[in-house]
């Protein structure tokens, strides 16, 4: 069993930025960051495949967020720039545990989950 334990979240004005982090604690495949606003269903942002090399975005956050990982550290993060208050929700990261590697936007292709992190965006 995997834990992922995510940070970097918190209050942050309209334009601004903050780094997202998962620290898992063994080895996982392909991630990904997922958020929920109050109200409403757990959305797909962002993910990564295993090696890096893939990323894919929701449309939402293209070009404003972005996906990274570092596999020595077990870690994945998310850059998150031009922050606006429809970004504020808590944010968590998953992992599959299976060597696939296509990278994943839907929720059922992850095995772990990490329990959020909130973000809050002013206006």
């Amino acid at each position: 069993q995997v834990q992922l334990v995510e940070s970097g979240g918190g209050l942050v004005q309209a334009g601004g930025s903050l780094r997202l982090s998962c620290a898992a604690s063994g080895r996982t495949f392909r991630m990904g960051w997922f958020r929920q606003a109050p109200g409403k269903e757990r959305e797909f942002v962002a993910a990564i495949s295993w090696g890096g090399g893939s990323t894919y975005y929701a449309d939402s956050v293209k070009g404003r967020f972005t996906i990274s990982r570092d596999n020595a550290k077990n870690t994945a993060y998310l850059q998150m720039n031009s922050l606006n208050p429809e970004d504020t929700a808590v944010y968590s990261c998953a992992a599959d545990g299976r060597p696939r590697t296509v990278v994943a936007s839907r929720q059922y292709e992850y095995d772990y989950w990490g329990q959020g992190t909130q973000v809050t965006v002013s206006s």
